[in-house]
């Protein structure tokens, strides 16, 4: 359809026709037909019909630049980025798509974007462009830790979905399990209790997180125990959840030294689940003394011994003797020093007493764990102390460094040497995981939740947290950047806010630079525009005022 514009003299007189027609098609002919005569109509009227006939497909052309409000709106680069990810992965679907889904999805990307309290999710949702992306309606901080009581109870649930979504019929047979600990600030915390810390944080109540994972360390589920659970007290639940919610039969079950221990395997087996793990070092020195293998059969070189239906895979690694040997003479050194120091604060304070020194040199050698070989005496002047090194106990002390034993009840034509020493090492993934919860920018440290159901739901959300995070690991890795770095530069993206008359609209500008490449590497692609919605994210609470008024 078009305007066809015709000029005409006649009399010295111009005249000029406007008439509306289209074209059409009879057989192999183009025709014209004429719709309307528009000649009765003003110039600026011809002139808008032709305007908007030419704009037809994108009548917002149409609209004059004074028309148009604009400033800077949100960020939107990093949570568009966040939330496809989600979506490919089945977090999306897995969490629900009615509001405490998406309270719950906006926690796992906030945790992602810049892990804090609940109070500091919703400060950063001020930031981001939540209720375009997400379609959230208004919130604080009380709804965001009532949703972590929903989690918490729909954690099963959730889980569930996501093993379905992740292996759906093609289920894996391996799972590696691992726990760890995270210190508490305070002292309210509902499973907060005192135990074997391996962050050294002494005085500081705990809580044990116990993390099962897939053969390729992509996270399943996650437990929250008391401070004070041993290691071997998490098993339990792990092959319930693995018998019952995942309704799995044929599993292997692979778990560090200190975790399956007799009374674990027994119920491994009670189950039909088989078990990878490690023996310790004295378990190693028994089975020596009872012949089951040999000191020589630990080489470079993987070697197995069966006896009993296990099989035992032992190796040395030269890399690890030498750091042992290395750090077992900086600690001679340190004993060497301090007992010369001490000598000569003997010789310099003649009413020191001997035995003082004595005890607190013996004391010492005893921290660093060298009073197994390294005996404390009295110096022949009776004046002095003196080490005396049992070379026989340092032979058999060194004996062992480096040498590690792999046991499991596997049968070879099911794994061979090589897959089971590999499937062992593969626990080197949830202790990745961990070093992400607790040291990397997720920090899980639930210092600002108290309650059972708070703390469930936000280890929770942390385990959720780290499946995007690993998945922009896997994205980015070639960039030669942290996710952290790279959140942090899609974060600068924001949005621009477009008003023509009562209606507005976010244009996103297109991405350049690293934040260009950052989003093709995780193959997302931001849209031109996202609706512009409005919603009240505002804390009820204020953050205590640190600002010192100057006189």
């Amino acid at each position: 359809m078009y305007i066809d514009t015709s000029k005409s003299v006649q009399n010295g007189k111009t005249y000029v026709r406007h008439l509306l027609r289209e074209n059409y098609r009879d057989g192999q002919m183009v025709r014209h037909r004429t719709i309307a005569n528009l000649s009765h109509c003003s110039a600026e009227e011809i002139a808008a019909m032709k305007l908007a006939l030419q704009h037809k497909d994108n009548l917002s052309a149409l609209v004059s630049v004074e028309d148009i409000a604009t400033e800077e709106g949100p960020r939107v680069g990093a949570a568009i980025c966040l939330y496809t990810i989600a979506r490919r992965l089945g977090l999306v679907k897995a969490l629900g798509e009615d509001r405490q889904g998406q309270l719950a999805l906006w926690q796992v990307i906030a945790r992602v974007l810049d892990h804090g309290s609940r109070l500091s999710a919703v400060r950063l949702a001020q930031s981001h462009s939540v209720g375009a992306i997400l379609e959230l309606d208004s919130f604080n901080e009380d709804h965001l830790y009532r949703n972590l009581a929903w989690l918490a109870e729909e954690q099963e649930e959730i889980e569930k979905r996501l093993f379905r979504q992740r292996y759906g019929k093609t289920v894996p047979q391996l799972f590696l399990y691992d726990v760890t600990s995270s210190y508490l600030e305070g002292v309210k915390n509902a499973y907060g209790a005192f135990g074997y810390n391996r962050d050294g944080k002494k005085g500081k109540l705990q809580i044990v997180i116990g993390l099962l994972t897939g053969p390729d360390g992509h996270p399943l589920a996650v437990r929250v125990f008391s401070g004070n659970t041993t290691d071997t007290q998490t098993v339990a639940e792990q092959v319930q959840l693995l018998a019952g919610s995942f309704g799995i039969s044929d599993v292997v079950l692979v778990g560090d030294r200190g975790m399956l221990k007799n009374p674990q395997l027994e119920l491994l087996n009670g189950q039909g689940f088989q078990y990878i793990t490690a023996i310790t070092k004295p378990q190693i020195r028994k089975l020596l003394e009872e012949g089951i293998f040999q000191v020589s059969l630990f080489d470079n070189e993987l070697g197995e011994v069966q006896a009993d239906g296990v099989r035992y895979i032992l190796r040395r690694n030269p890399q690890r003797a030498e750091e042992i040997s290395q750090n077992c003479s900086d600690k001679m050194s340190s004993l060497t020093a301090l007992v010369k120091k001490q000598n000569l604060y003997l010789a310099e304070h003649p009413k020191a007493k001997l035995e003082t020194v004595l005890k607190k040199v013996a004391l010492y050698a005893e921290k660093i764990k060298l009073n197994r070989w390294v005996q404390v005496d009295q110096g022949p002047d009776c004046r002095s102390i003196v080490l005396q090194v049992d070379r026989e106990a340092f032979e058999r002390e060194r004996l062992l460094d480096g040498c590690y034993v792999i046991k499991t009840d596997v049968p070879a034509a099911q794994a061979d040497t090589g897959a089971i020493h590999d499937r062992y090492k593969d626990l080197t993934q949830v202790e990745r995981a961990f070093r992400t919860f607790k040291n990397g920018h997720l920090e899980i440290q639930p210092t600002f939740v108290v309650t059972d159901p708070s703390t469930r739901g936000h280890v929770f959300v942390v385990m959720l947290a780290y499946i995007l995070e690993r998945e922009l690991d896997r994205c980015w890795r070639h960039l030669d950047l942290t996710v952290a770095e790279g959140i942090d530069e899609l974060g600068s993206i924001r949005g621009v806010l477009l008003t023509i008359g009562n209606s507005s609209c976010q244009k996103i500008p297109a991405p350049t630079g690293i934040g260009k490449e950052l989003l093709r590497s995780a193959d997302v692609t931001l849209p031109k525009v996202i609706p512009h919605r409005k919603i009240q994210v505002a804390t009820r609470r204020k953050l205590p005022s640190r600002r010192i008024r100057m006189k």
